[in-house]
């Protein structure tokens, strides 16, 4: 049984009653057998109607076939407008969708696959290229993005570009720092942040630890200003093995936690076996004497 519904006017009357017309234009374009009963009508404009009927597809739980139908002023031929599926109150949405580089999480990178940064990226500054743009031979140079948009196999031998000798750029390659672009000061802290966050000195293995990983002999020191807060651990029965930790952190693997102690050994028995003890059973008759102690002195030496 239809169902009929308005918005603010009144749907036109030729343009309701077309509700065969509506449903063949909706089984021409739907799948056989999933066009289901009449539902609604409303009023899209003056003389411009919409059908809605059931989608009974089992993947589309809640969608109704929509179809348009309108006709021309003081005519009485309806025709067809548009027939869309469109979802109901209750029907079954996919979530929103999200762009990648908000959807990805540590670990979603594997291998082969190519996680692209943005030039403006907040981690990243300019490295010690000695020009403002980046070296020739960088990945994101244009002369870079040329080579590999060139299809003659010769021209990838233009990607060494030595700098010239004095130059801060040589300088910079010869100390291992000629890089586009390297870890900003937000780059840093953001790293430290999370670093600290899984091994640092609020986790409960550092709370429980004997000592803290700065005077432990299984830290490996790094170099550059990071290593002022943090170091590797190389201890392969600790829990961070591998792994870059705060100095502040620590684990009952440290070097100098206590020595094991040695299994406790029971005292040896004492055993004295060179005289016998009387046990007697009775005690010893009272005879009723006094001892001489007990006389008065005067009596002392005479009968």
């Amino acid at each position: 049984m239809s169902a009929a519904t308005t918005r603010s006017r009144t749907p036109d009357r030729l343009c309701a009653e077309a509700v065969d017309l509506a449903r063949e234009a909706a089984e021409e374009l739907a799948a056989p057998g999933v066009v289901g009963e009449h539902v609604a009508v409303i009023a899209e404009g003056d003389r411009v109607v919409t059908h809605f009927f059931e989608c009974t597809d089992l993947g589309y739980r809640g969608w109704r076939w929509a179809v348009t139908v309108t006709r021309a002023s003081r005519a009485k031929n309806v025709t067809l407008d548009e027939t869309v599926l469109l979802p109901g109150s209750d029907a079954l949405l996919a979530p929103e969708w999200v762009p990648w580089s908000e959807r990805l999480r540590p670990g979603d990178l594997g291998p082969g696959d190519l996680l692209p940064t943005d030039a403006d990226d907040l981690r990243l500054e300019p490295g010690y290229s000695g020009e403002d743009a980046p070296p020739p031979n960088s990945p994101v140079s244009h002369e870079m993005a040329e080579l590999v948009e060139a299809e003659d196999a010769d021209v990838t031998d233009r990607r060494t570009v030595v700098p010239a000798r004095g130059s801060i750029a040589a300088v910079a390659e010869e100390l291992g720092m000629r890089r586009a672009r390297v870890l900003s000061r937000y780059g840093l802290h953001t790293a430290a942040d999370r670093w600290d966050e899984g091994y640092g000195a609020k986790t409960p293995m550092a709370q429980a630890a004997p000592a803290s990983c700065v005077s432990c002999g299984f830290l490996i020191a790094i170099g550059g200003s990071l290593g002022q807060a943090f170091g590797i651990c190389a201890n392969e029965f600790g829990p961070a093995d591998g792994h870059l930790v705060s100095l502040s952190y620590g684990c009952g693997g440290h070097s100098e936690a206590a020595v094991m102690p040695k299994p406790l050994r029971p005292a040896p028995p004492v055993l004295d076996s060179m005289a016998a003890d009387e046990f007697p059973l009775r005690p010893a008759p009272d005879t009723g004497s006094v001892p001489p102690t007990d006389l008065p002195a005067a009596d002392l030496g005479h009968s």
